[in-house]
């Protein structure tokens, strides 16, 4: 999997004028965002970035359970559980890992086969599954034909 790593930096300016009778002030904030991609034809065609980096935030956006050439895999759990491997290698861009995840919400189809999915391989995934805040929730149709599940990630160092 081609991981593709761009960094912009957007300043701006905020102007706090503080009026005494001898100097003005001027206050400068600067934010820089990284951004990340998996190389995704959709990626482009959409217009998104796979993962952003704000400070020691990461937001990725849903994954879905497909390999490097964007082919899906099949079923549930096997969907699910590419799609955490697609998590872990954004998240090592940022020299990141599993434990620095606050907070996932789960798009899916079956709820019932997403529950039981989650159980399991939340356990392989995190070290500590009971500190990431977790939403599960049941979707009528997701983008792609064959797509089962997406996952949304949030991290914090």
């Amino acid at each position: 999997m081609t991981l593709l790593f761009q960094k912009y930096t957007f300043t701006k300016y905020f102007s706090k004028i503080a009026h005494h009778s001898l100097f003005k002030l001027n206050v400068m904030k600067t934010m820089e965002k990284e951004i990340q991609g998996l190389g995704m034809p959709w990626e482009q065609a959409y217009g998104y970035a796979q993962a952003v980096k704000n400070g020691s935030t990461v937001w990725i956006a849903g994954q879905v359970g497909h390999d490097e050439n964007g082919v899906l895999s099949i079923g549930t759990e096997t969907q699910m559980k590419q799609a955490y491997a697609n998590i872990k290698k954004l998240l090592e861009g940022f020299e990141m890992n599993p434990d620095d995840v606050t907070e996932e919400v789960l798009y899916v189809l079956d709820i019932k086969a997403a529950f039981e999915a989650r159980k399991k391989l939340g356990k392989e995934f995190y070290n500590e599954p009971m500190a990431i805040a977790s939403t599960l929730i049941e979707v009528k149709g997701l983008v792609l034909p064959g797509q089962m599940i997406e996952i949304k990630i949030v991290a914090k160092k």
